[in-house]
């Protein structure tokens, strides 16, 4: 499943509309095996969030990006008080906002993500939510967190919805990566946007699954402690006793968490799996704005 994108090249400042081709409709996944802890339990485990400092690991911070050298189709603009990297249509009436991990918006594998969807048509931008400060490798990220909490990004994120609908933007979808699925969620639940992504999911619960009011998709890794599969069969019984909100959901076998913006290049099968992921989440959002 994805959209033949081959040859298309964005500019920020000069690129035609190219409309996104139509999508077929996402064929039903096939169920995911049941968690091997009871249902009951696991419930209860993942009904209240725990606090940031427990919930965040190693797994978070593995394989940190280089900063970004160039390369990429957009600029760097202030959007809303915030440095943001915009890429592709400039007059569309589609935005998408791509909402990073703790590694921030200059991570160049996200940049490149940020472009791709961009040759569908999109305006897209990738904020700074971090005001010039992501997480330094190796430096304690339960530290970080006591300053860079993703509920308290939302009022940013408002900030940048409304001034890309003060630009004429009348559709907006979200992603948000790890620590940025938080803020996406969030966002689903007041349905300040009108189709949301998860890839690989740090800091949710049952219930912030059970609140959203939009159109969601959930990509997960098979090896992921932060949203193992077993709570994204949780997160997926959810949605289906919700039918009116259309969800997508899959977990991507043999990769672990952060693989769709920090996979190792010399590892065949998460750079499959990446590119897998990032023509799914082109898809969702070419079946669910356009």
């Amino acid at each position: 499943m994805g959209i033949n994108v081959q040859g298309l090249k964005t500019y920020v400042y000069d690129l035609k509309y190219i409309r996104n081709p139509r999508v077929p409709e996402c064929t039903k996944l096939p169920t995911l095996p049941s968690p091997k802890t009871p249902v009951e339990l696991t419930r209860a485990r993942i009904q209240q969030a725990a606090p940031l400092s427990t919930m965040s690991g190693p797994e978070c911070c593995e394989n940190p990006p280089t900063l970004s050298s160039g390369g990429e189709s957009g600029d760097v603009l202030q959007i809303a008080s915030l440095n943001s990297y915009v890429t592709g249509n400039t007059d569309s009436k589609i935005a998408v906002v791509l909402i990073s991990d703790v590694y921030g918006y200059g991570a160049p594998k996200l940049r490149k993500l940020a472009d791709k969807i961009a040759s569908s048509g999109y305006y897209v931008v990738v904020p700074d939510f971090f005001h010039g400060d992501p997480l330094i490798p190796d430096s304690p990220i339960q530290d970080w967190l006591k300053n860079h909490g993703p509920v308290e990004a939302v009022a940013f994120a408002k900030s940048v919805i409304q001034a890309l609908k003060e630009k004429g933007i009348s559709k907006i979808g979200a992603a948000g990566f790890c620590w940025g699925a938080k803020v996406v969620v969030e966002l689903a639940k007041e349905a300040e946007i009108q189709v949301a992504a998860l890839l690989h999911p740090s800091f949710l619960t049952l219930d912030d699954i059970k609140g959203v009011k939009v159109p969601i998709a959930i990509l997960g890794a098979e090896i992921d402690r932060m949203s193992p599969p077993e709570l994204v069969k949780e997160f997926e019984l959810a949605l289906e006793a919700k039918p009116e909100i259309d969800h997508f959901v899959k977990i991507y076998n043999g990769v672990s968490h952060g693989w769709t913006v920090r996979w190792k290049d010399d590892d065949e099968i998460a750079v499959k799996c990446a590119k897998e992921a990032h023509e799914d989440l082109v898809a969702w959002f070419g079946k669910c704005l356009v």
